[in-house]
């Protein structure tokens, strides 16, 4: 049986419940991705949904939480803001939520989407503290109807914040992308990030330079708006990955706009720059995950 899903219940959460469901949920989860930025503004989501897009693009079955409670967006960028969601009824009694897909008419295949977003009216604040956040976090991970997945991709909200460390501590992360743009006060705020995903052990820590030079649409020359090159220093500064720059595209807004992430304009050079960071990104993680299989062979 299915309903349209109620409001949460975050007074009634019961944390060793909702823990051991979050623990089972992931157990069906191949990787588990965190992509985070220490501050607002460096296309954050924008990264988080392409990524996403991409690898569904490649055949692989991803899930995305919005877990940006106070400015969640990923549902208006993936096309389904719109979408009702509904609430299955389980054995026990209690109630599952059932994310809305977004395919793009069987282009790629399926993402599950669950948000905030889809709870709250469109322009009514969450205005909550921290602990209630978290809560409501915690629910969407495990009172969600996920399945199996080959990716679950989290965007986090700004920041090192109370949110990003308790999720952190409740899922095992294989990875966690770190966007940040040029300019050197994103660079200060984004390596306090890639610090917080070290102190938190992830095993997987790398940085995506977002905005990192617009493409002029009359003569076709790179020119870079707020400087190049710093994603590349801080991670080599922090011992941890750069995975790649993403161009800003003129087309990426117009597509935000409507739903469509950039990445499924495949002539654009965005498009691309976002499909070889994918490939990239799997490769490492396939490349851990045989590594660790030979090592526990061998003890």
């Amino acid at each position: 049986m299915t309903i349209k899903a109620p409001t949460l219940n975050i007074g009634g959460l019961g944390a060793d419940p909702l823990a051991q469901r979050i623990e089972e949920k992931q157990k069906k989860w191949k990787y588990k991705i965190a992509v985070l930025s220490g501050k607002g503004g460096v296309g954050k989501s924008t990264v988080a949904v392409n990524l996403a897009t991409a690898l569904a693009k490649k055949g692989y079955f991803v899930g995305i939480l919005d877990a940006d409670i106070h400015g969640p967006n990923v549902a208006k960028m993936l096309g389904v803001d719109k979408a009702d969601v509904l609430a299955e009824r389980l054995e026990d009694g209690r109630f599952e939520m059932i994310p809305p897909t977004a395919d793009f008419m069987g282009q790629i295949t399926p993402i599950k989407v669950m948000s905030m977003g889809f709870l709250v009216p469109e322009d009514q604040p969450v205005i909550w503290r921290g602990a209630l956040v978290t809560k409501a976090i915690k629910q969407l991970l495990g009172d969600t109807k996920w399945g199996e997945l080959d990716f679950m991709i989290i965007d986090f909200p700004p920041g090192t914040g109370d949110e990003i460390l308790t999720v952190t501590q409740t899922l095992q992360l294989d990875a966690a992308i770190v966007v940040t743009t040029p300019q050197e006060v994103a660079l200060l705020d984004t390596g306090k990030a890639v610090n917080m995903m070290k102190k938190m052990e992830v095993p997987y820590i790398a940085v995506v330079e977002n905005m990192s030079y617009l493409i002029c649409p009359h003569c076709g020359n790179e020119i870079d708006l707020f400087g190049r090159g710093g994603g590349r220093k801080l991670a080599e500064k922090e011992g941890v990955e750069f995975l790649g720059e993403i161009p800003i595209d003129l087309k990426a807004r117009e597509a935000s706009d409507a739903g469509i992430p950039i990445v499924l304009y495949g002539d654009t050079i965005a498009a691309k720059a976002f499909m070889e960071l994918a490939e990239k990104l799997v490769k490492k993680l396939e490349e851990m995950k045989g590594e660790k299989a030979s090592e526990e062979a061998e003890e």
